[in-house]
Parts: C-alpha cells; sequence; structure tokens
C-alpha cells in the first residue's frame, strides 16, 4: 500500500502547526462512496522512546482478520495533543505500507476533524494515504457537546465553536460511556456513524480498533 509523501516528518512544534494548515486545503468531507469489503485500524503504544504501530486490515461487515501488521520505531517527535500524527504517524505508514491487502477505509484511534485545526490522525494520514478514514477517540478533543441518549445508536452532534457539525458523540452500547466519532478523509459523519456501529458488537469499542490496540500492546512487551 503506496503512502503519498507530501511533507517531512522531521518538523518543530510551529512547524507542524504549518504543515496541518496547509493540508486543510486537501481535506474532503463528503458521502461515502461504496461500501467498504476491508477495512483497516491502527493504533499505536509507547515504551519510553520506542513506538510500536499496528495496523490489522478485517473483512466487513464480517469483521474476519485478514492481516496483521505491526513496526517499532524510535520516537522524534514530543507528546503534544494536538500534535500526535507527528508522534504517531511515522510507524503507522510503515505499517501501511508493508500490507498486502489494499484496504478501502481505514478507522483511526483518534480524530478526524474534531480538532482545533480540522486536521487529527484520521484526518492527516487519511489524506497522506488516500483513503476514506475515521477517527474514533475515547474521550473528547475539540467541540461542544451534549449528552446522547441511552441506547446503542443513539448520538448528538459534537460541534465547533461557530456551530459547525465536526463530528458525534455515539453510544455504541446500552449503558456504557459514549465514544467520539469524527470523519477524517472522504466520507461524512453520518456514514462515519454507520460504518463505527456496525464494526461494535459485543464492546464499547468497535471491533477493529480492538483488535489493532491488543496487537499493539502485545508486539510492545516483546
Amino acid at each position: 500500500m503506496k503512502a503519498r509523501i507530501i511533507h517531512s516528518w522531521r518538523a518543530s512544534p510551529k512547524e507542524a502547526i504549518l504543515i496541518q494548515r496547509k493540508l486543510l486545503r486537501r481535506l474532503r468531507i463528503k458521502p461515502l462512496r461504496k461500501i467498504p469489503r476491508l477495512i483497516a485500524s491502527a493504533d499505536v503504544s509507547f515504551d519510553k522512546n520506542r513506538a510500536v504501530g499496528a495496523v490489522v486490515v478485517m473483512t466487513f461487515p464480517e469483521l474476519k482478520v485478514a492481516e496483521k501488521i505491526v513496526k517499532k520505531r524510535n520516537l522524534d517527535f514530543p507528546y503534544i495533543p494536538t500534535l500526535l500524527t507527528f508522534r504517531e504517524g511515522p510507524v503507522l505508514l510503515e505499517c501501511f505500507r508493508s500490507l498486502k491487502n489494499n484496504p478501502d477505509l481505514i478507522i483511526f484511534d483518534g480524530q478526524g476533524i474534531a480538532h482545533p485545526r480540522r486536521m487529527g490522525i484520521a484526518a492527516h494520514l487519511g489524506i497522506l494515504l488516500g483513503k476514506a478514514s475515521i477517527g474514533c477517540a475515547k474521550s473528547r478533543l475539540y467541540g461542544e457537546c451534549k449528552n446522547p441518549g441511552n441506547k446503542k445508536g443513539d448520538f448528538c452532534y459534537l460541534r465547533s465553536r461557530d456551530g459547525t457539525k465536526i463530528g458525534a458523540v455515539l453510544r455504541t452500547r446500552a449503558g456504557v460511556k459514549p465514544i467520539f466519532v469524527s470523519p477524517g478523509y472522504m466520507i461524512d459523519i453520518e456514514d462515519s456513524i454507520e460504518i463505527v456501529l456496525r464494526c461494535c458488537s459485543k464492546y464499547r469499542i468497535p471491533e477493529p480498533i480492538r483488535m489493532s490496540h491488543r496487537l499493539s500492546k502485545m508486539a510492545n512487551r516483546l
């Protein structure tokens, strides 16, 4: 799987913000063009100065594992909440480049456009990879929202300060905390919600994200 080379990862925090703003010109939020047959998920765990990236490819809607990839890389960028892609992106791109399967859509453990500069990891890497992408986070980074209803599938929109819809607070199971879903690239909010819900069965977190999270954690112990 190829990634577009658009910018260097060796950047200062100030340069990283400029890169995010330039990438915004390439951002496309639109209804999903077709139902995906293969969905990838991506997550990163950390051990001191090392990042362990994991990508899992699953069939959709069956959610059967088709491929797993793990890569390890030394960290080159500090922890800054709105610039996490510069910390996690390089190792995840190594994972994606090693895939034999070509996924139609990627779910990232992180934000999409629910970000102060609309450039969370799902938006950023979705653009670089040229793939439809969704951000799926356990906590809110940016935006205003209310609590959704208590049934599975209940949601309320996450909005920026000017009232623009940037994502959804989604209840994936009755009686559990909601998750924060936002489109990254080449998908809209409604389709992002539908895909995430179809990836949730027994757990609060979508199964693809659960799998990549477990894989990165297991690899980090080795």
